[in-house]
């Protein structure tokens, strides 16, 4: 990702892969093999990764480690991080903390979410680091919890409980 500036005016290129080389180890690979995998760079990121700079630091059974670094791209019309973009980090953590459980052949997806906002967030946060955590796995739901910190003070930015389905693909 490279953002430019120029006097009052900004740019964003992005770059990604193929959104398939990303999706077809999801469907042949048990998810903590799969989540490990683009932990480690050896699977691309998907697109709405690249779009958001979310990057997947860590997987282990039930749990899931994501990083971004807010920047003005991220902001709503009052100079802050849109909620949205916490929101989508908690979710996407909280879901691959799920995924991590299930066998090959498996998916899930979020049946709900919910957000608790605590600061607010901007470019001078530095990078936030988000968990997730499985709090319960059943047969064909599971629920989860996810934090979002400042790396550098270690103040919590945000927090959320999310409900997953669970299906043999």
């Amino acid at each position: 990702m490279e953002i430019k500036r120029a006097a009052g005016e900004r740019s964003l290129t992005i770059t990604w892969e193929d959104p398939l080389a990303t999706v077809e180890p999801g469907l042949r690979l048990p998810g903590l093999e799969y989540w490990r995998a683009l932990a480690d760079g050896a699977i691309p990121r998907p697109p709405s990764a690249w779009l958001l700079g979310i990057m997947v630091l860590e997987a282990d059974e039930g749990r899931a480690l994501f990083a971004l670094t807010p920047g003005e791209q991220h902001y709503n019309p009052i100079g802050t991080v849109h909620g949205g973009i916490a929101a989508t980090i908690l979710d996407s953590a909280m879901g691959a903390a799920v995924h991590t459980t299930l066998p090959a052949g498996w998916s899930c997806g979020t049946l709900d979410l919910s957000v608790r906002f605590l600061r607010p967030i901007s470019a001078e946060t530095g990078r936030a680091l988000c968990e997730g955590l499985v709090m319960h796995r059943g047969r064909s739901t599971a629920t989860s919890e996810g934090r979002l910190w400042a790396e550098d003070s270690g103040k919590l930015l945000a927090h959320g409980t999310g409900t997953a389905a669970l299906r043999q693909l």
